[in-house]
């Protein structure tokens, strides 16, 4: 089956094995909205999708479940955001006003920027925000075991710390109901009764039954997955280091909730070709529908889909676009006509935002669009060349290269020595004889060459020179067809 040569499969087959009468498994993921969320969170996204897809595809039900962990502290302010929000330190993201709009909280601002722009790439899970669940104190059971389990939830942590925690440090997290900041000393614990004073002063008592508290991001992890009954869910490089988060989460979800831990894959990171890594907390961010200006859904999917999570890629802005949109169109080609082998063909089925359509698509090649897009050619393409058109009109303002980049000349700008009036002379005789297919005028040109004494590079420098005031360009034959044979003699005629 093809599925045996793809990871995702690969590992929906184990969590099937590990619990084969399991009524519905989960996927799930989980990130922090600190600040614009950017495509190199995509990666944790997409990879349990994939698991969820893998799963369905083999007849089974299952969730995807993605979390919002809106009730984490608001740690630094990034560079999009005023520095006012300074005053803001301390307190949950989800308690804060958005600095952009009206009614909305930080981190609702940028949870629904980023849930658009996932259903835009197909990718639709349910979404859970940790701050509602936590005020709704729907962990407050599980809490009260952290808490009896203390002792043992240090000797976790210690193994993997350099400094051993403090002795009378708890796992709990309590934002003050006065200053709404985590700046909190813990006074007292008997049963679900928790008693606690803030720097701010304020000293107060709190049953967490009905009021949500919040316990470290080691705990957190395996606490929700005890909750969810997670069984798969992926994790960045940094949390996968011996010692990590992933390593603590692992022992606690056994020795403190009885929990076998989910099946788990790490990322690497995901880069823009010559940039750094991205960081949302400071602003650095190349957001998804940024990556879409250029990139279709299904070509930005394939990106990620073609490579194994624990390869880390970059994304390329630079004229590695047209290959990748080649390769693309290349395997879909191959995949309509039965000829993509086993890995190619569950690629491409992965790479689509909703079920791979019975025709194939029909699509004008990215690399011809460069040139139909600049030479105003656009009109008589079908919806879908058209949608591809816009990605190469942005790509071509915003990324490409010079070379790739030309105006056609209405007026000649440039001097010309006198063998280059007579090769651009005799093409304009050869344009006005009779209308030519691309192959047909290319072969012509080997033949005027040949007649002129000329080599190859004095008639096309000559040629590119005149008509787009460049070097080089686009395929010279395929240009002067699109133009028009009738303005590119026009054109010609302006030689004395």
């Amino acid at each position: 089956m093809a599925e045996k040569f793809y990871w995702a499969d690969q590992i929906a087959d184990q969590i099937i094995k590990r619990n084969p009468r399991k009524k519905q498994y989960v996927c799930a993921s989980r990130i922090t909205p600190s600040g614009t969320i950017h495509i190199g969170n995509f990666r944790e996204v997409i990879t349990s999708e994939l698991v969820l897809r893998a799963l369905k595809d083999k007849g089974k039900k299952a969730n995807f479940i993605f979390s919002w962990d809106d009730y984490d502290r608001f740690r630094k302010v990034p560079a999009n955001v005023p520095k006012s929000y300074e005053k803001y330190l301390g307190m949950p993201i989800s308690d804060i006003p958005s600095p952009f709009e009206k009614n909305k909280s930080y981190a609702e601002h940028f949870e629904q920027e980023f849930k658009k722009s996932l259903k835009k790439v197909g990718v639709n899970p349910k979404f859970v925000r940790y701050s509602i669940m936590t005020k709704k104190c729907k962990y407050a059971k599980l809490i009260k075991k952290i808490i009896e389990k203390r002792k043992e939830i240090m000797q976790i942590l210690n193994k993997y710390r350099k400094e051993a925690l403090k002795k009378d440090w708890m796992p709990l997290v309590i934002y003050c109901e006065k200053c709404k900041k985590d700046s909190t000393k813990i006074l007292g614990i008997k049963g679900y009764i928790i008693e606690y004073k803030c720097d701010c002063g304020h000293k107060e008592k709190i049953d967490f039954r009905k009021k949500g508290i919040n316990v470290p991001w080691r705990i957190n992890w395996p606490m929700r997955w005890k909750y969810e009954g997670v069984d798969f869910e992926p994790g960045g490089i940094d949390h996968s280091v011996h010692g990590g988060s992933f390593t603590t989460a692992k022992e606690i979800a056994k020795q403190v909730f009885d929990y076998e831990p989910p099946i788990y894959v790490f990322y690497d990171w995901v880069r823009i070709k010559g940039g750094g890594e991205f960081s949302s907390s400071s602003g650095d961010v190349l957001t998804i529908d940024a990556v879409e200006e250029v990139y279709e859904p299904e070509i930005l999917r394939y990106v990620f889909v073609g490579t194994k999570p624990k390869t880390g890629f970059q994304i390329s802005f630079d004229n590695d676009v047209i290959k990748i949109y080649e390769d693309y169109d290349k395997l879909e080609s191959k995949y309509y006509d039965k000829k993509a082998n086993p890995k190619e063909k569950r690629i491409y089925e992965l790479s689509q935002v909703g079920k791979v359509k019975k025709k194939r698509p029909e699509k004008t090649g990215f690399r011809h669009l460069i040139t139909l897009v600049q030479t105003g050619k656009t009109q008589e393409l079908n919806s879908e060349s058209k949608k591809r058109a816009e990605k190469v009109k942005n790509w071509l303002e915003k990324y490409a290269e010079e070379d790739m980049r030309f105006e056609v000349q209405t007026k000649i700008h440039i001097k010309l020595t006198k063998k280059e009036k007579q090769i651009l002379l005799a093409l304009r005789d050869i344009l006005k004889k009779k209308k030519y297919t691309e192959e047909k005028l290319f072969q012509e040109f080997y033949n005027l060459c040949k007649n002129k004494d000329a080599s190859n590079t004095e008639f096309f420098n000559a040629a590119y020179r005149v008509i787009i005031n460049k070097h080089r360009g686009p395929r010279l034959a395929s240009l002067i067809l699109l133009v028009g044979q009738d303005k590119i003699i026009k054109l010609l005629n302006q030689i004395k």
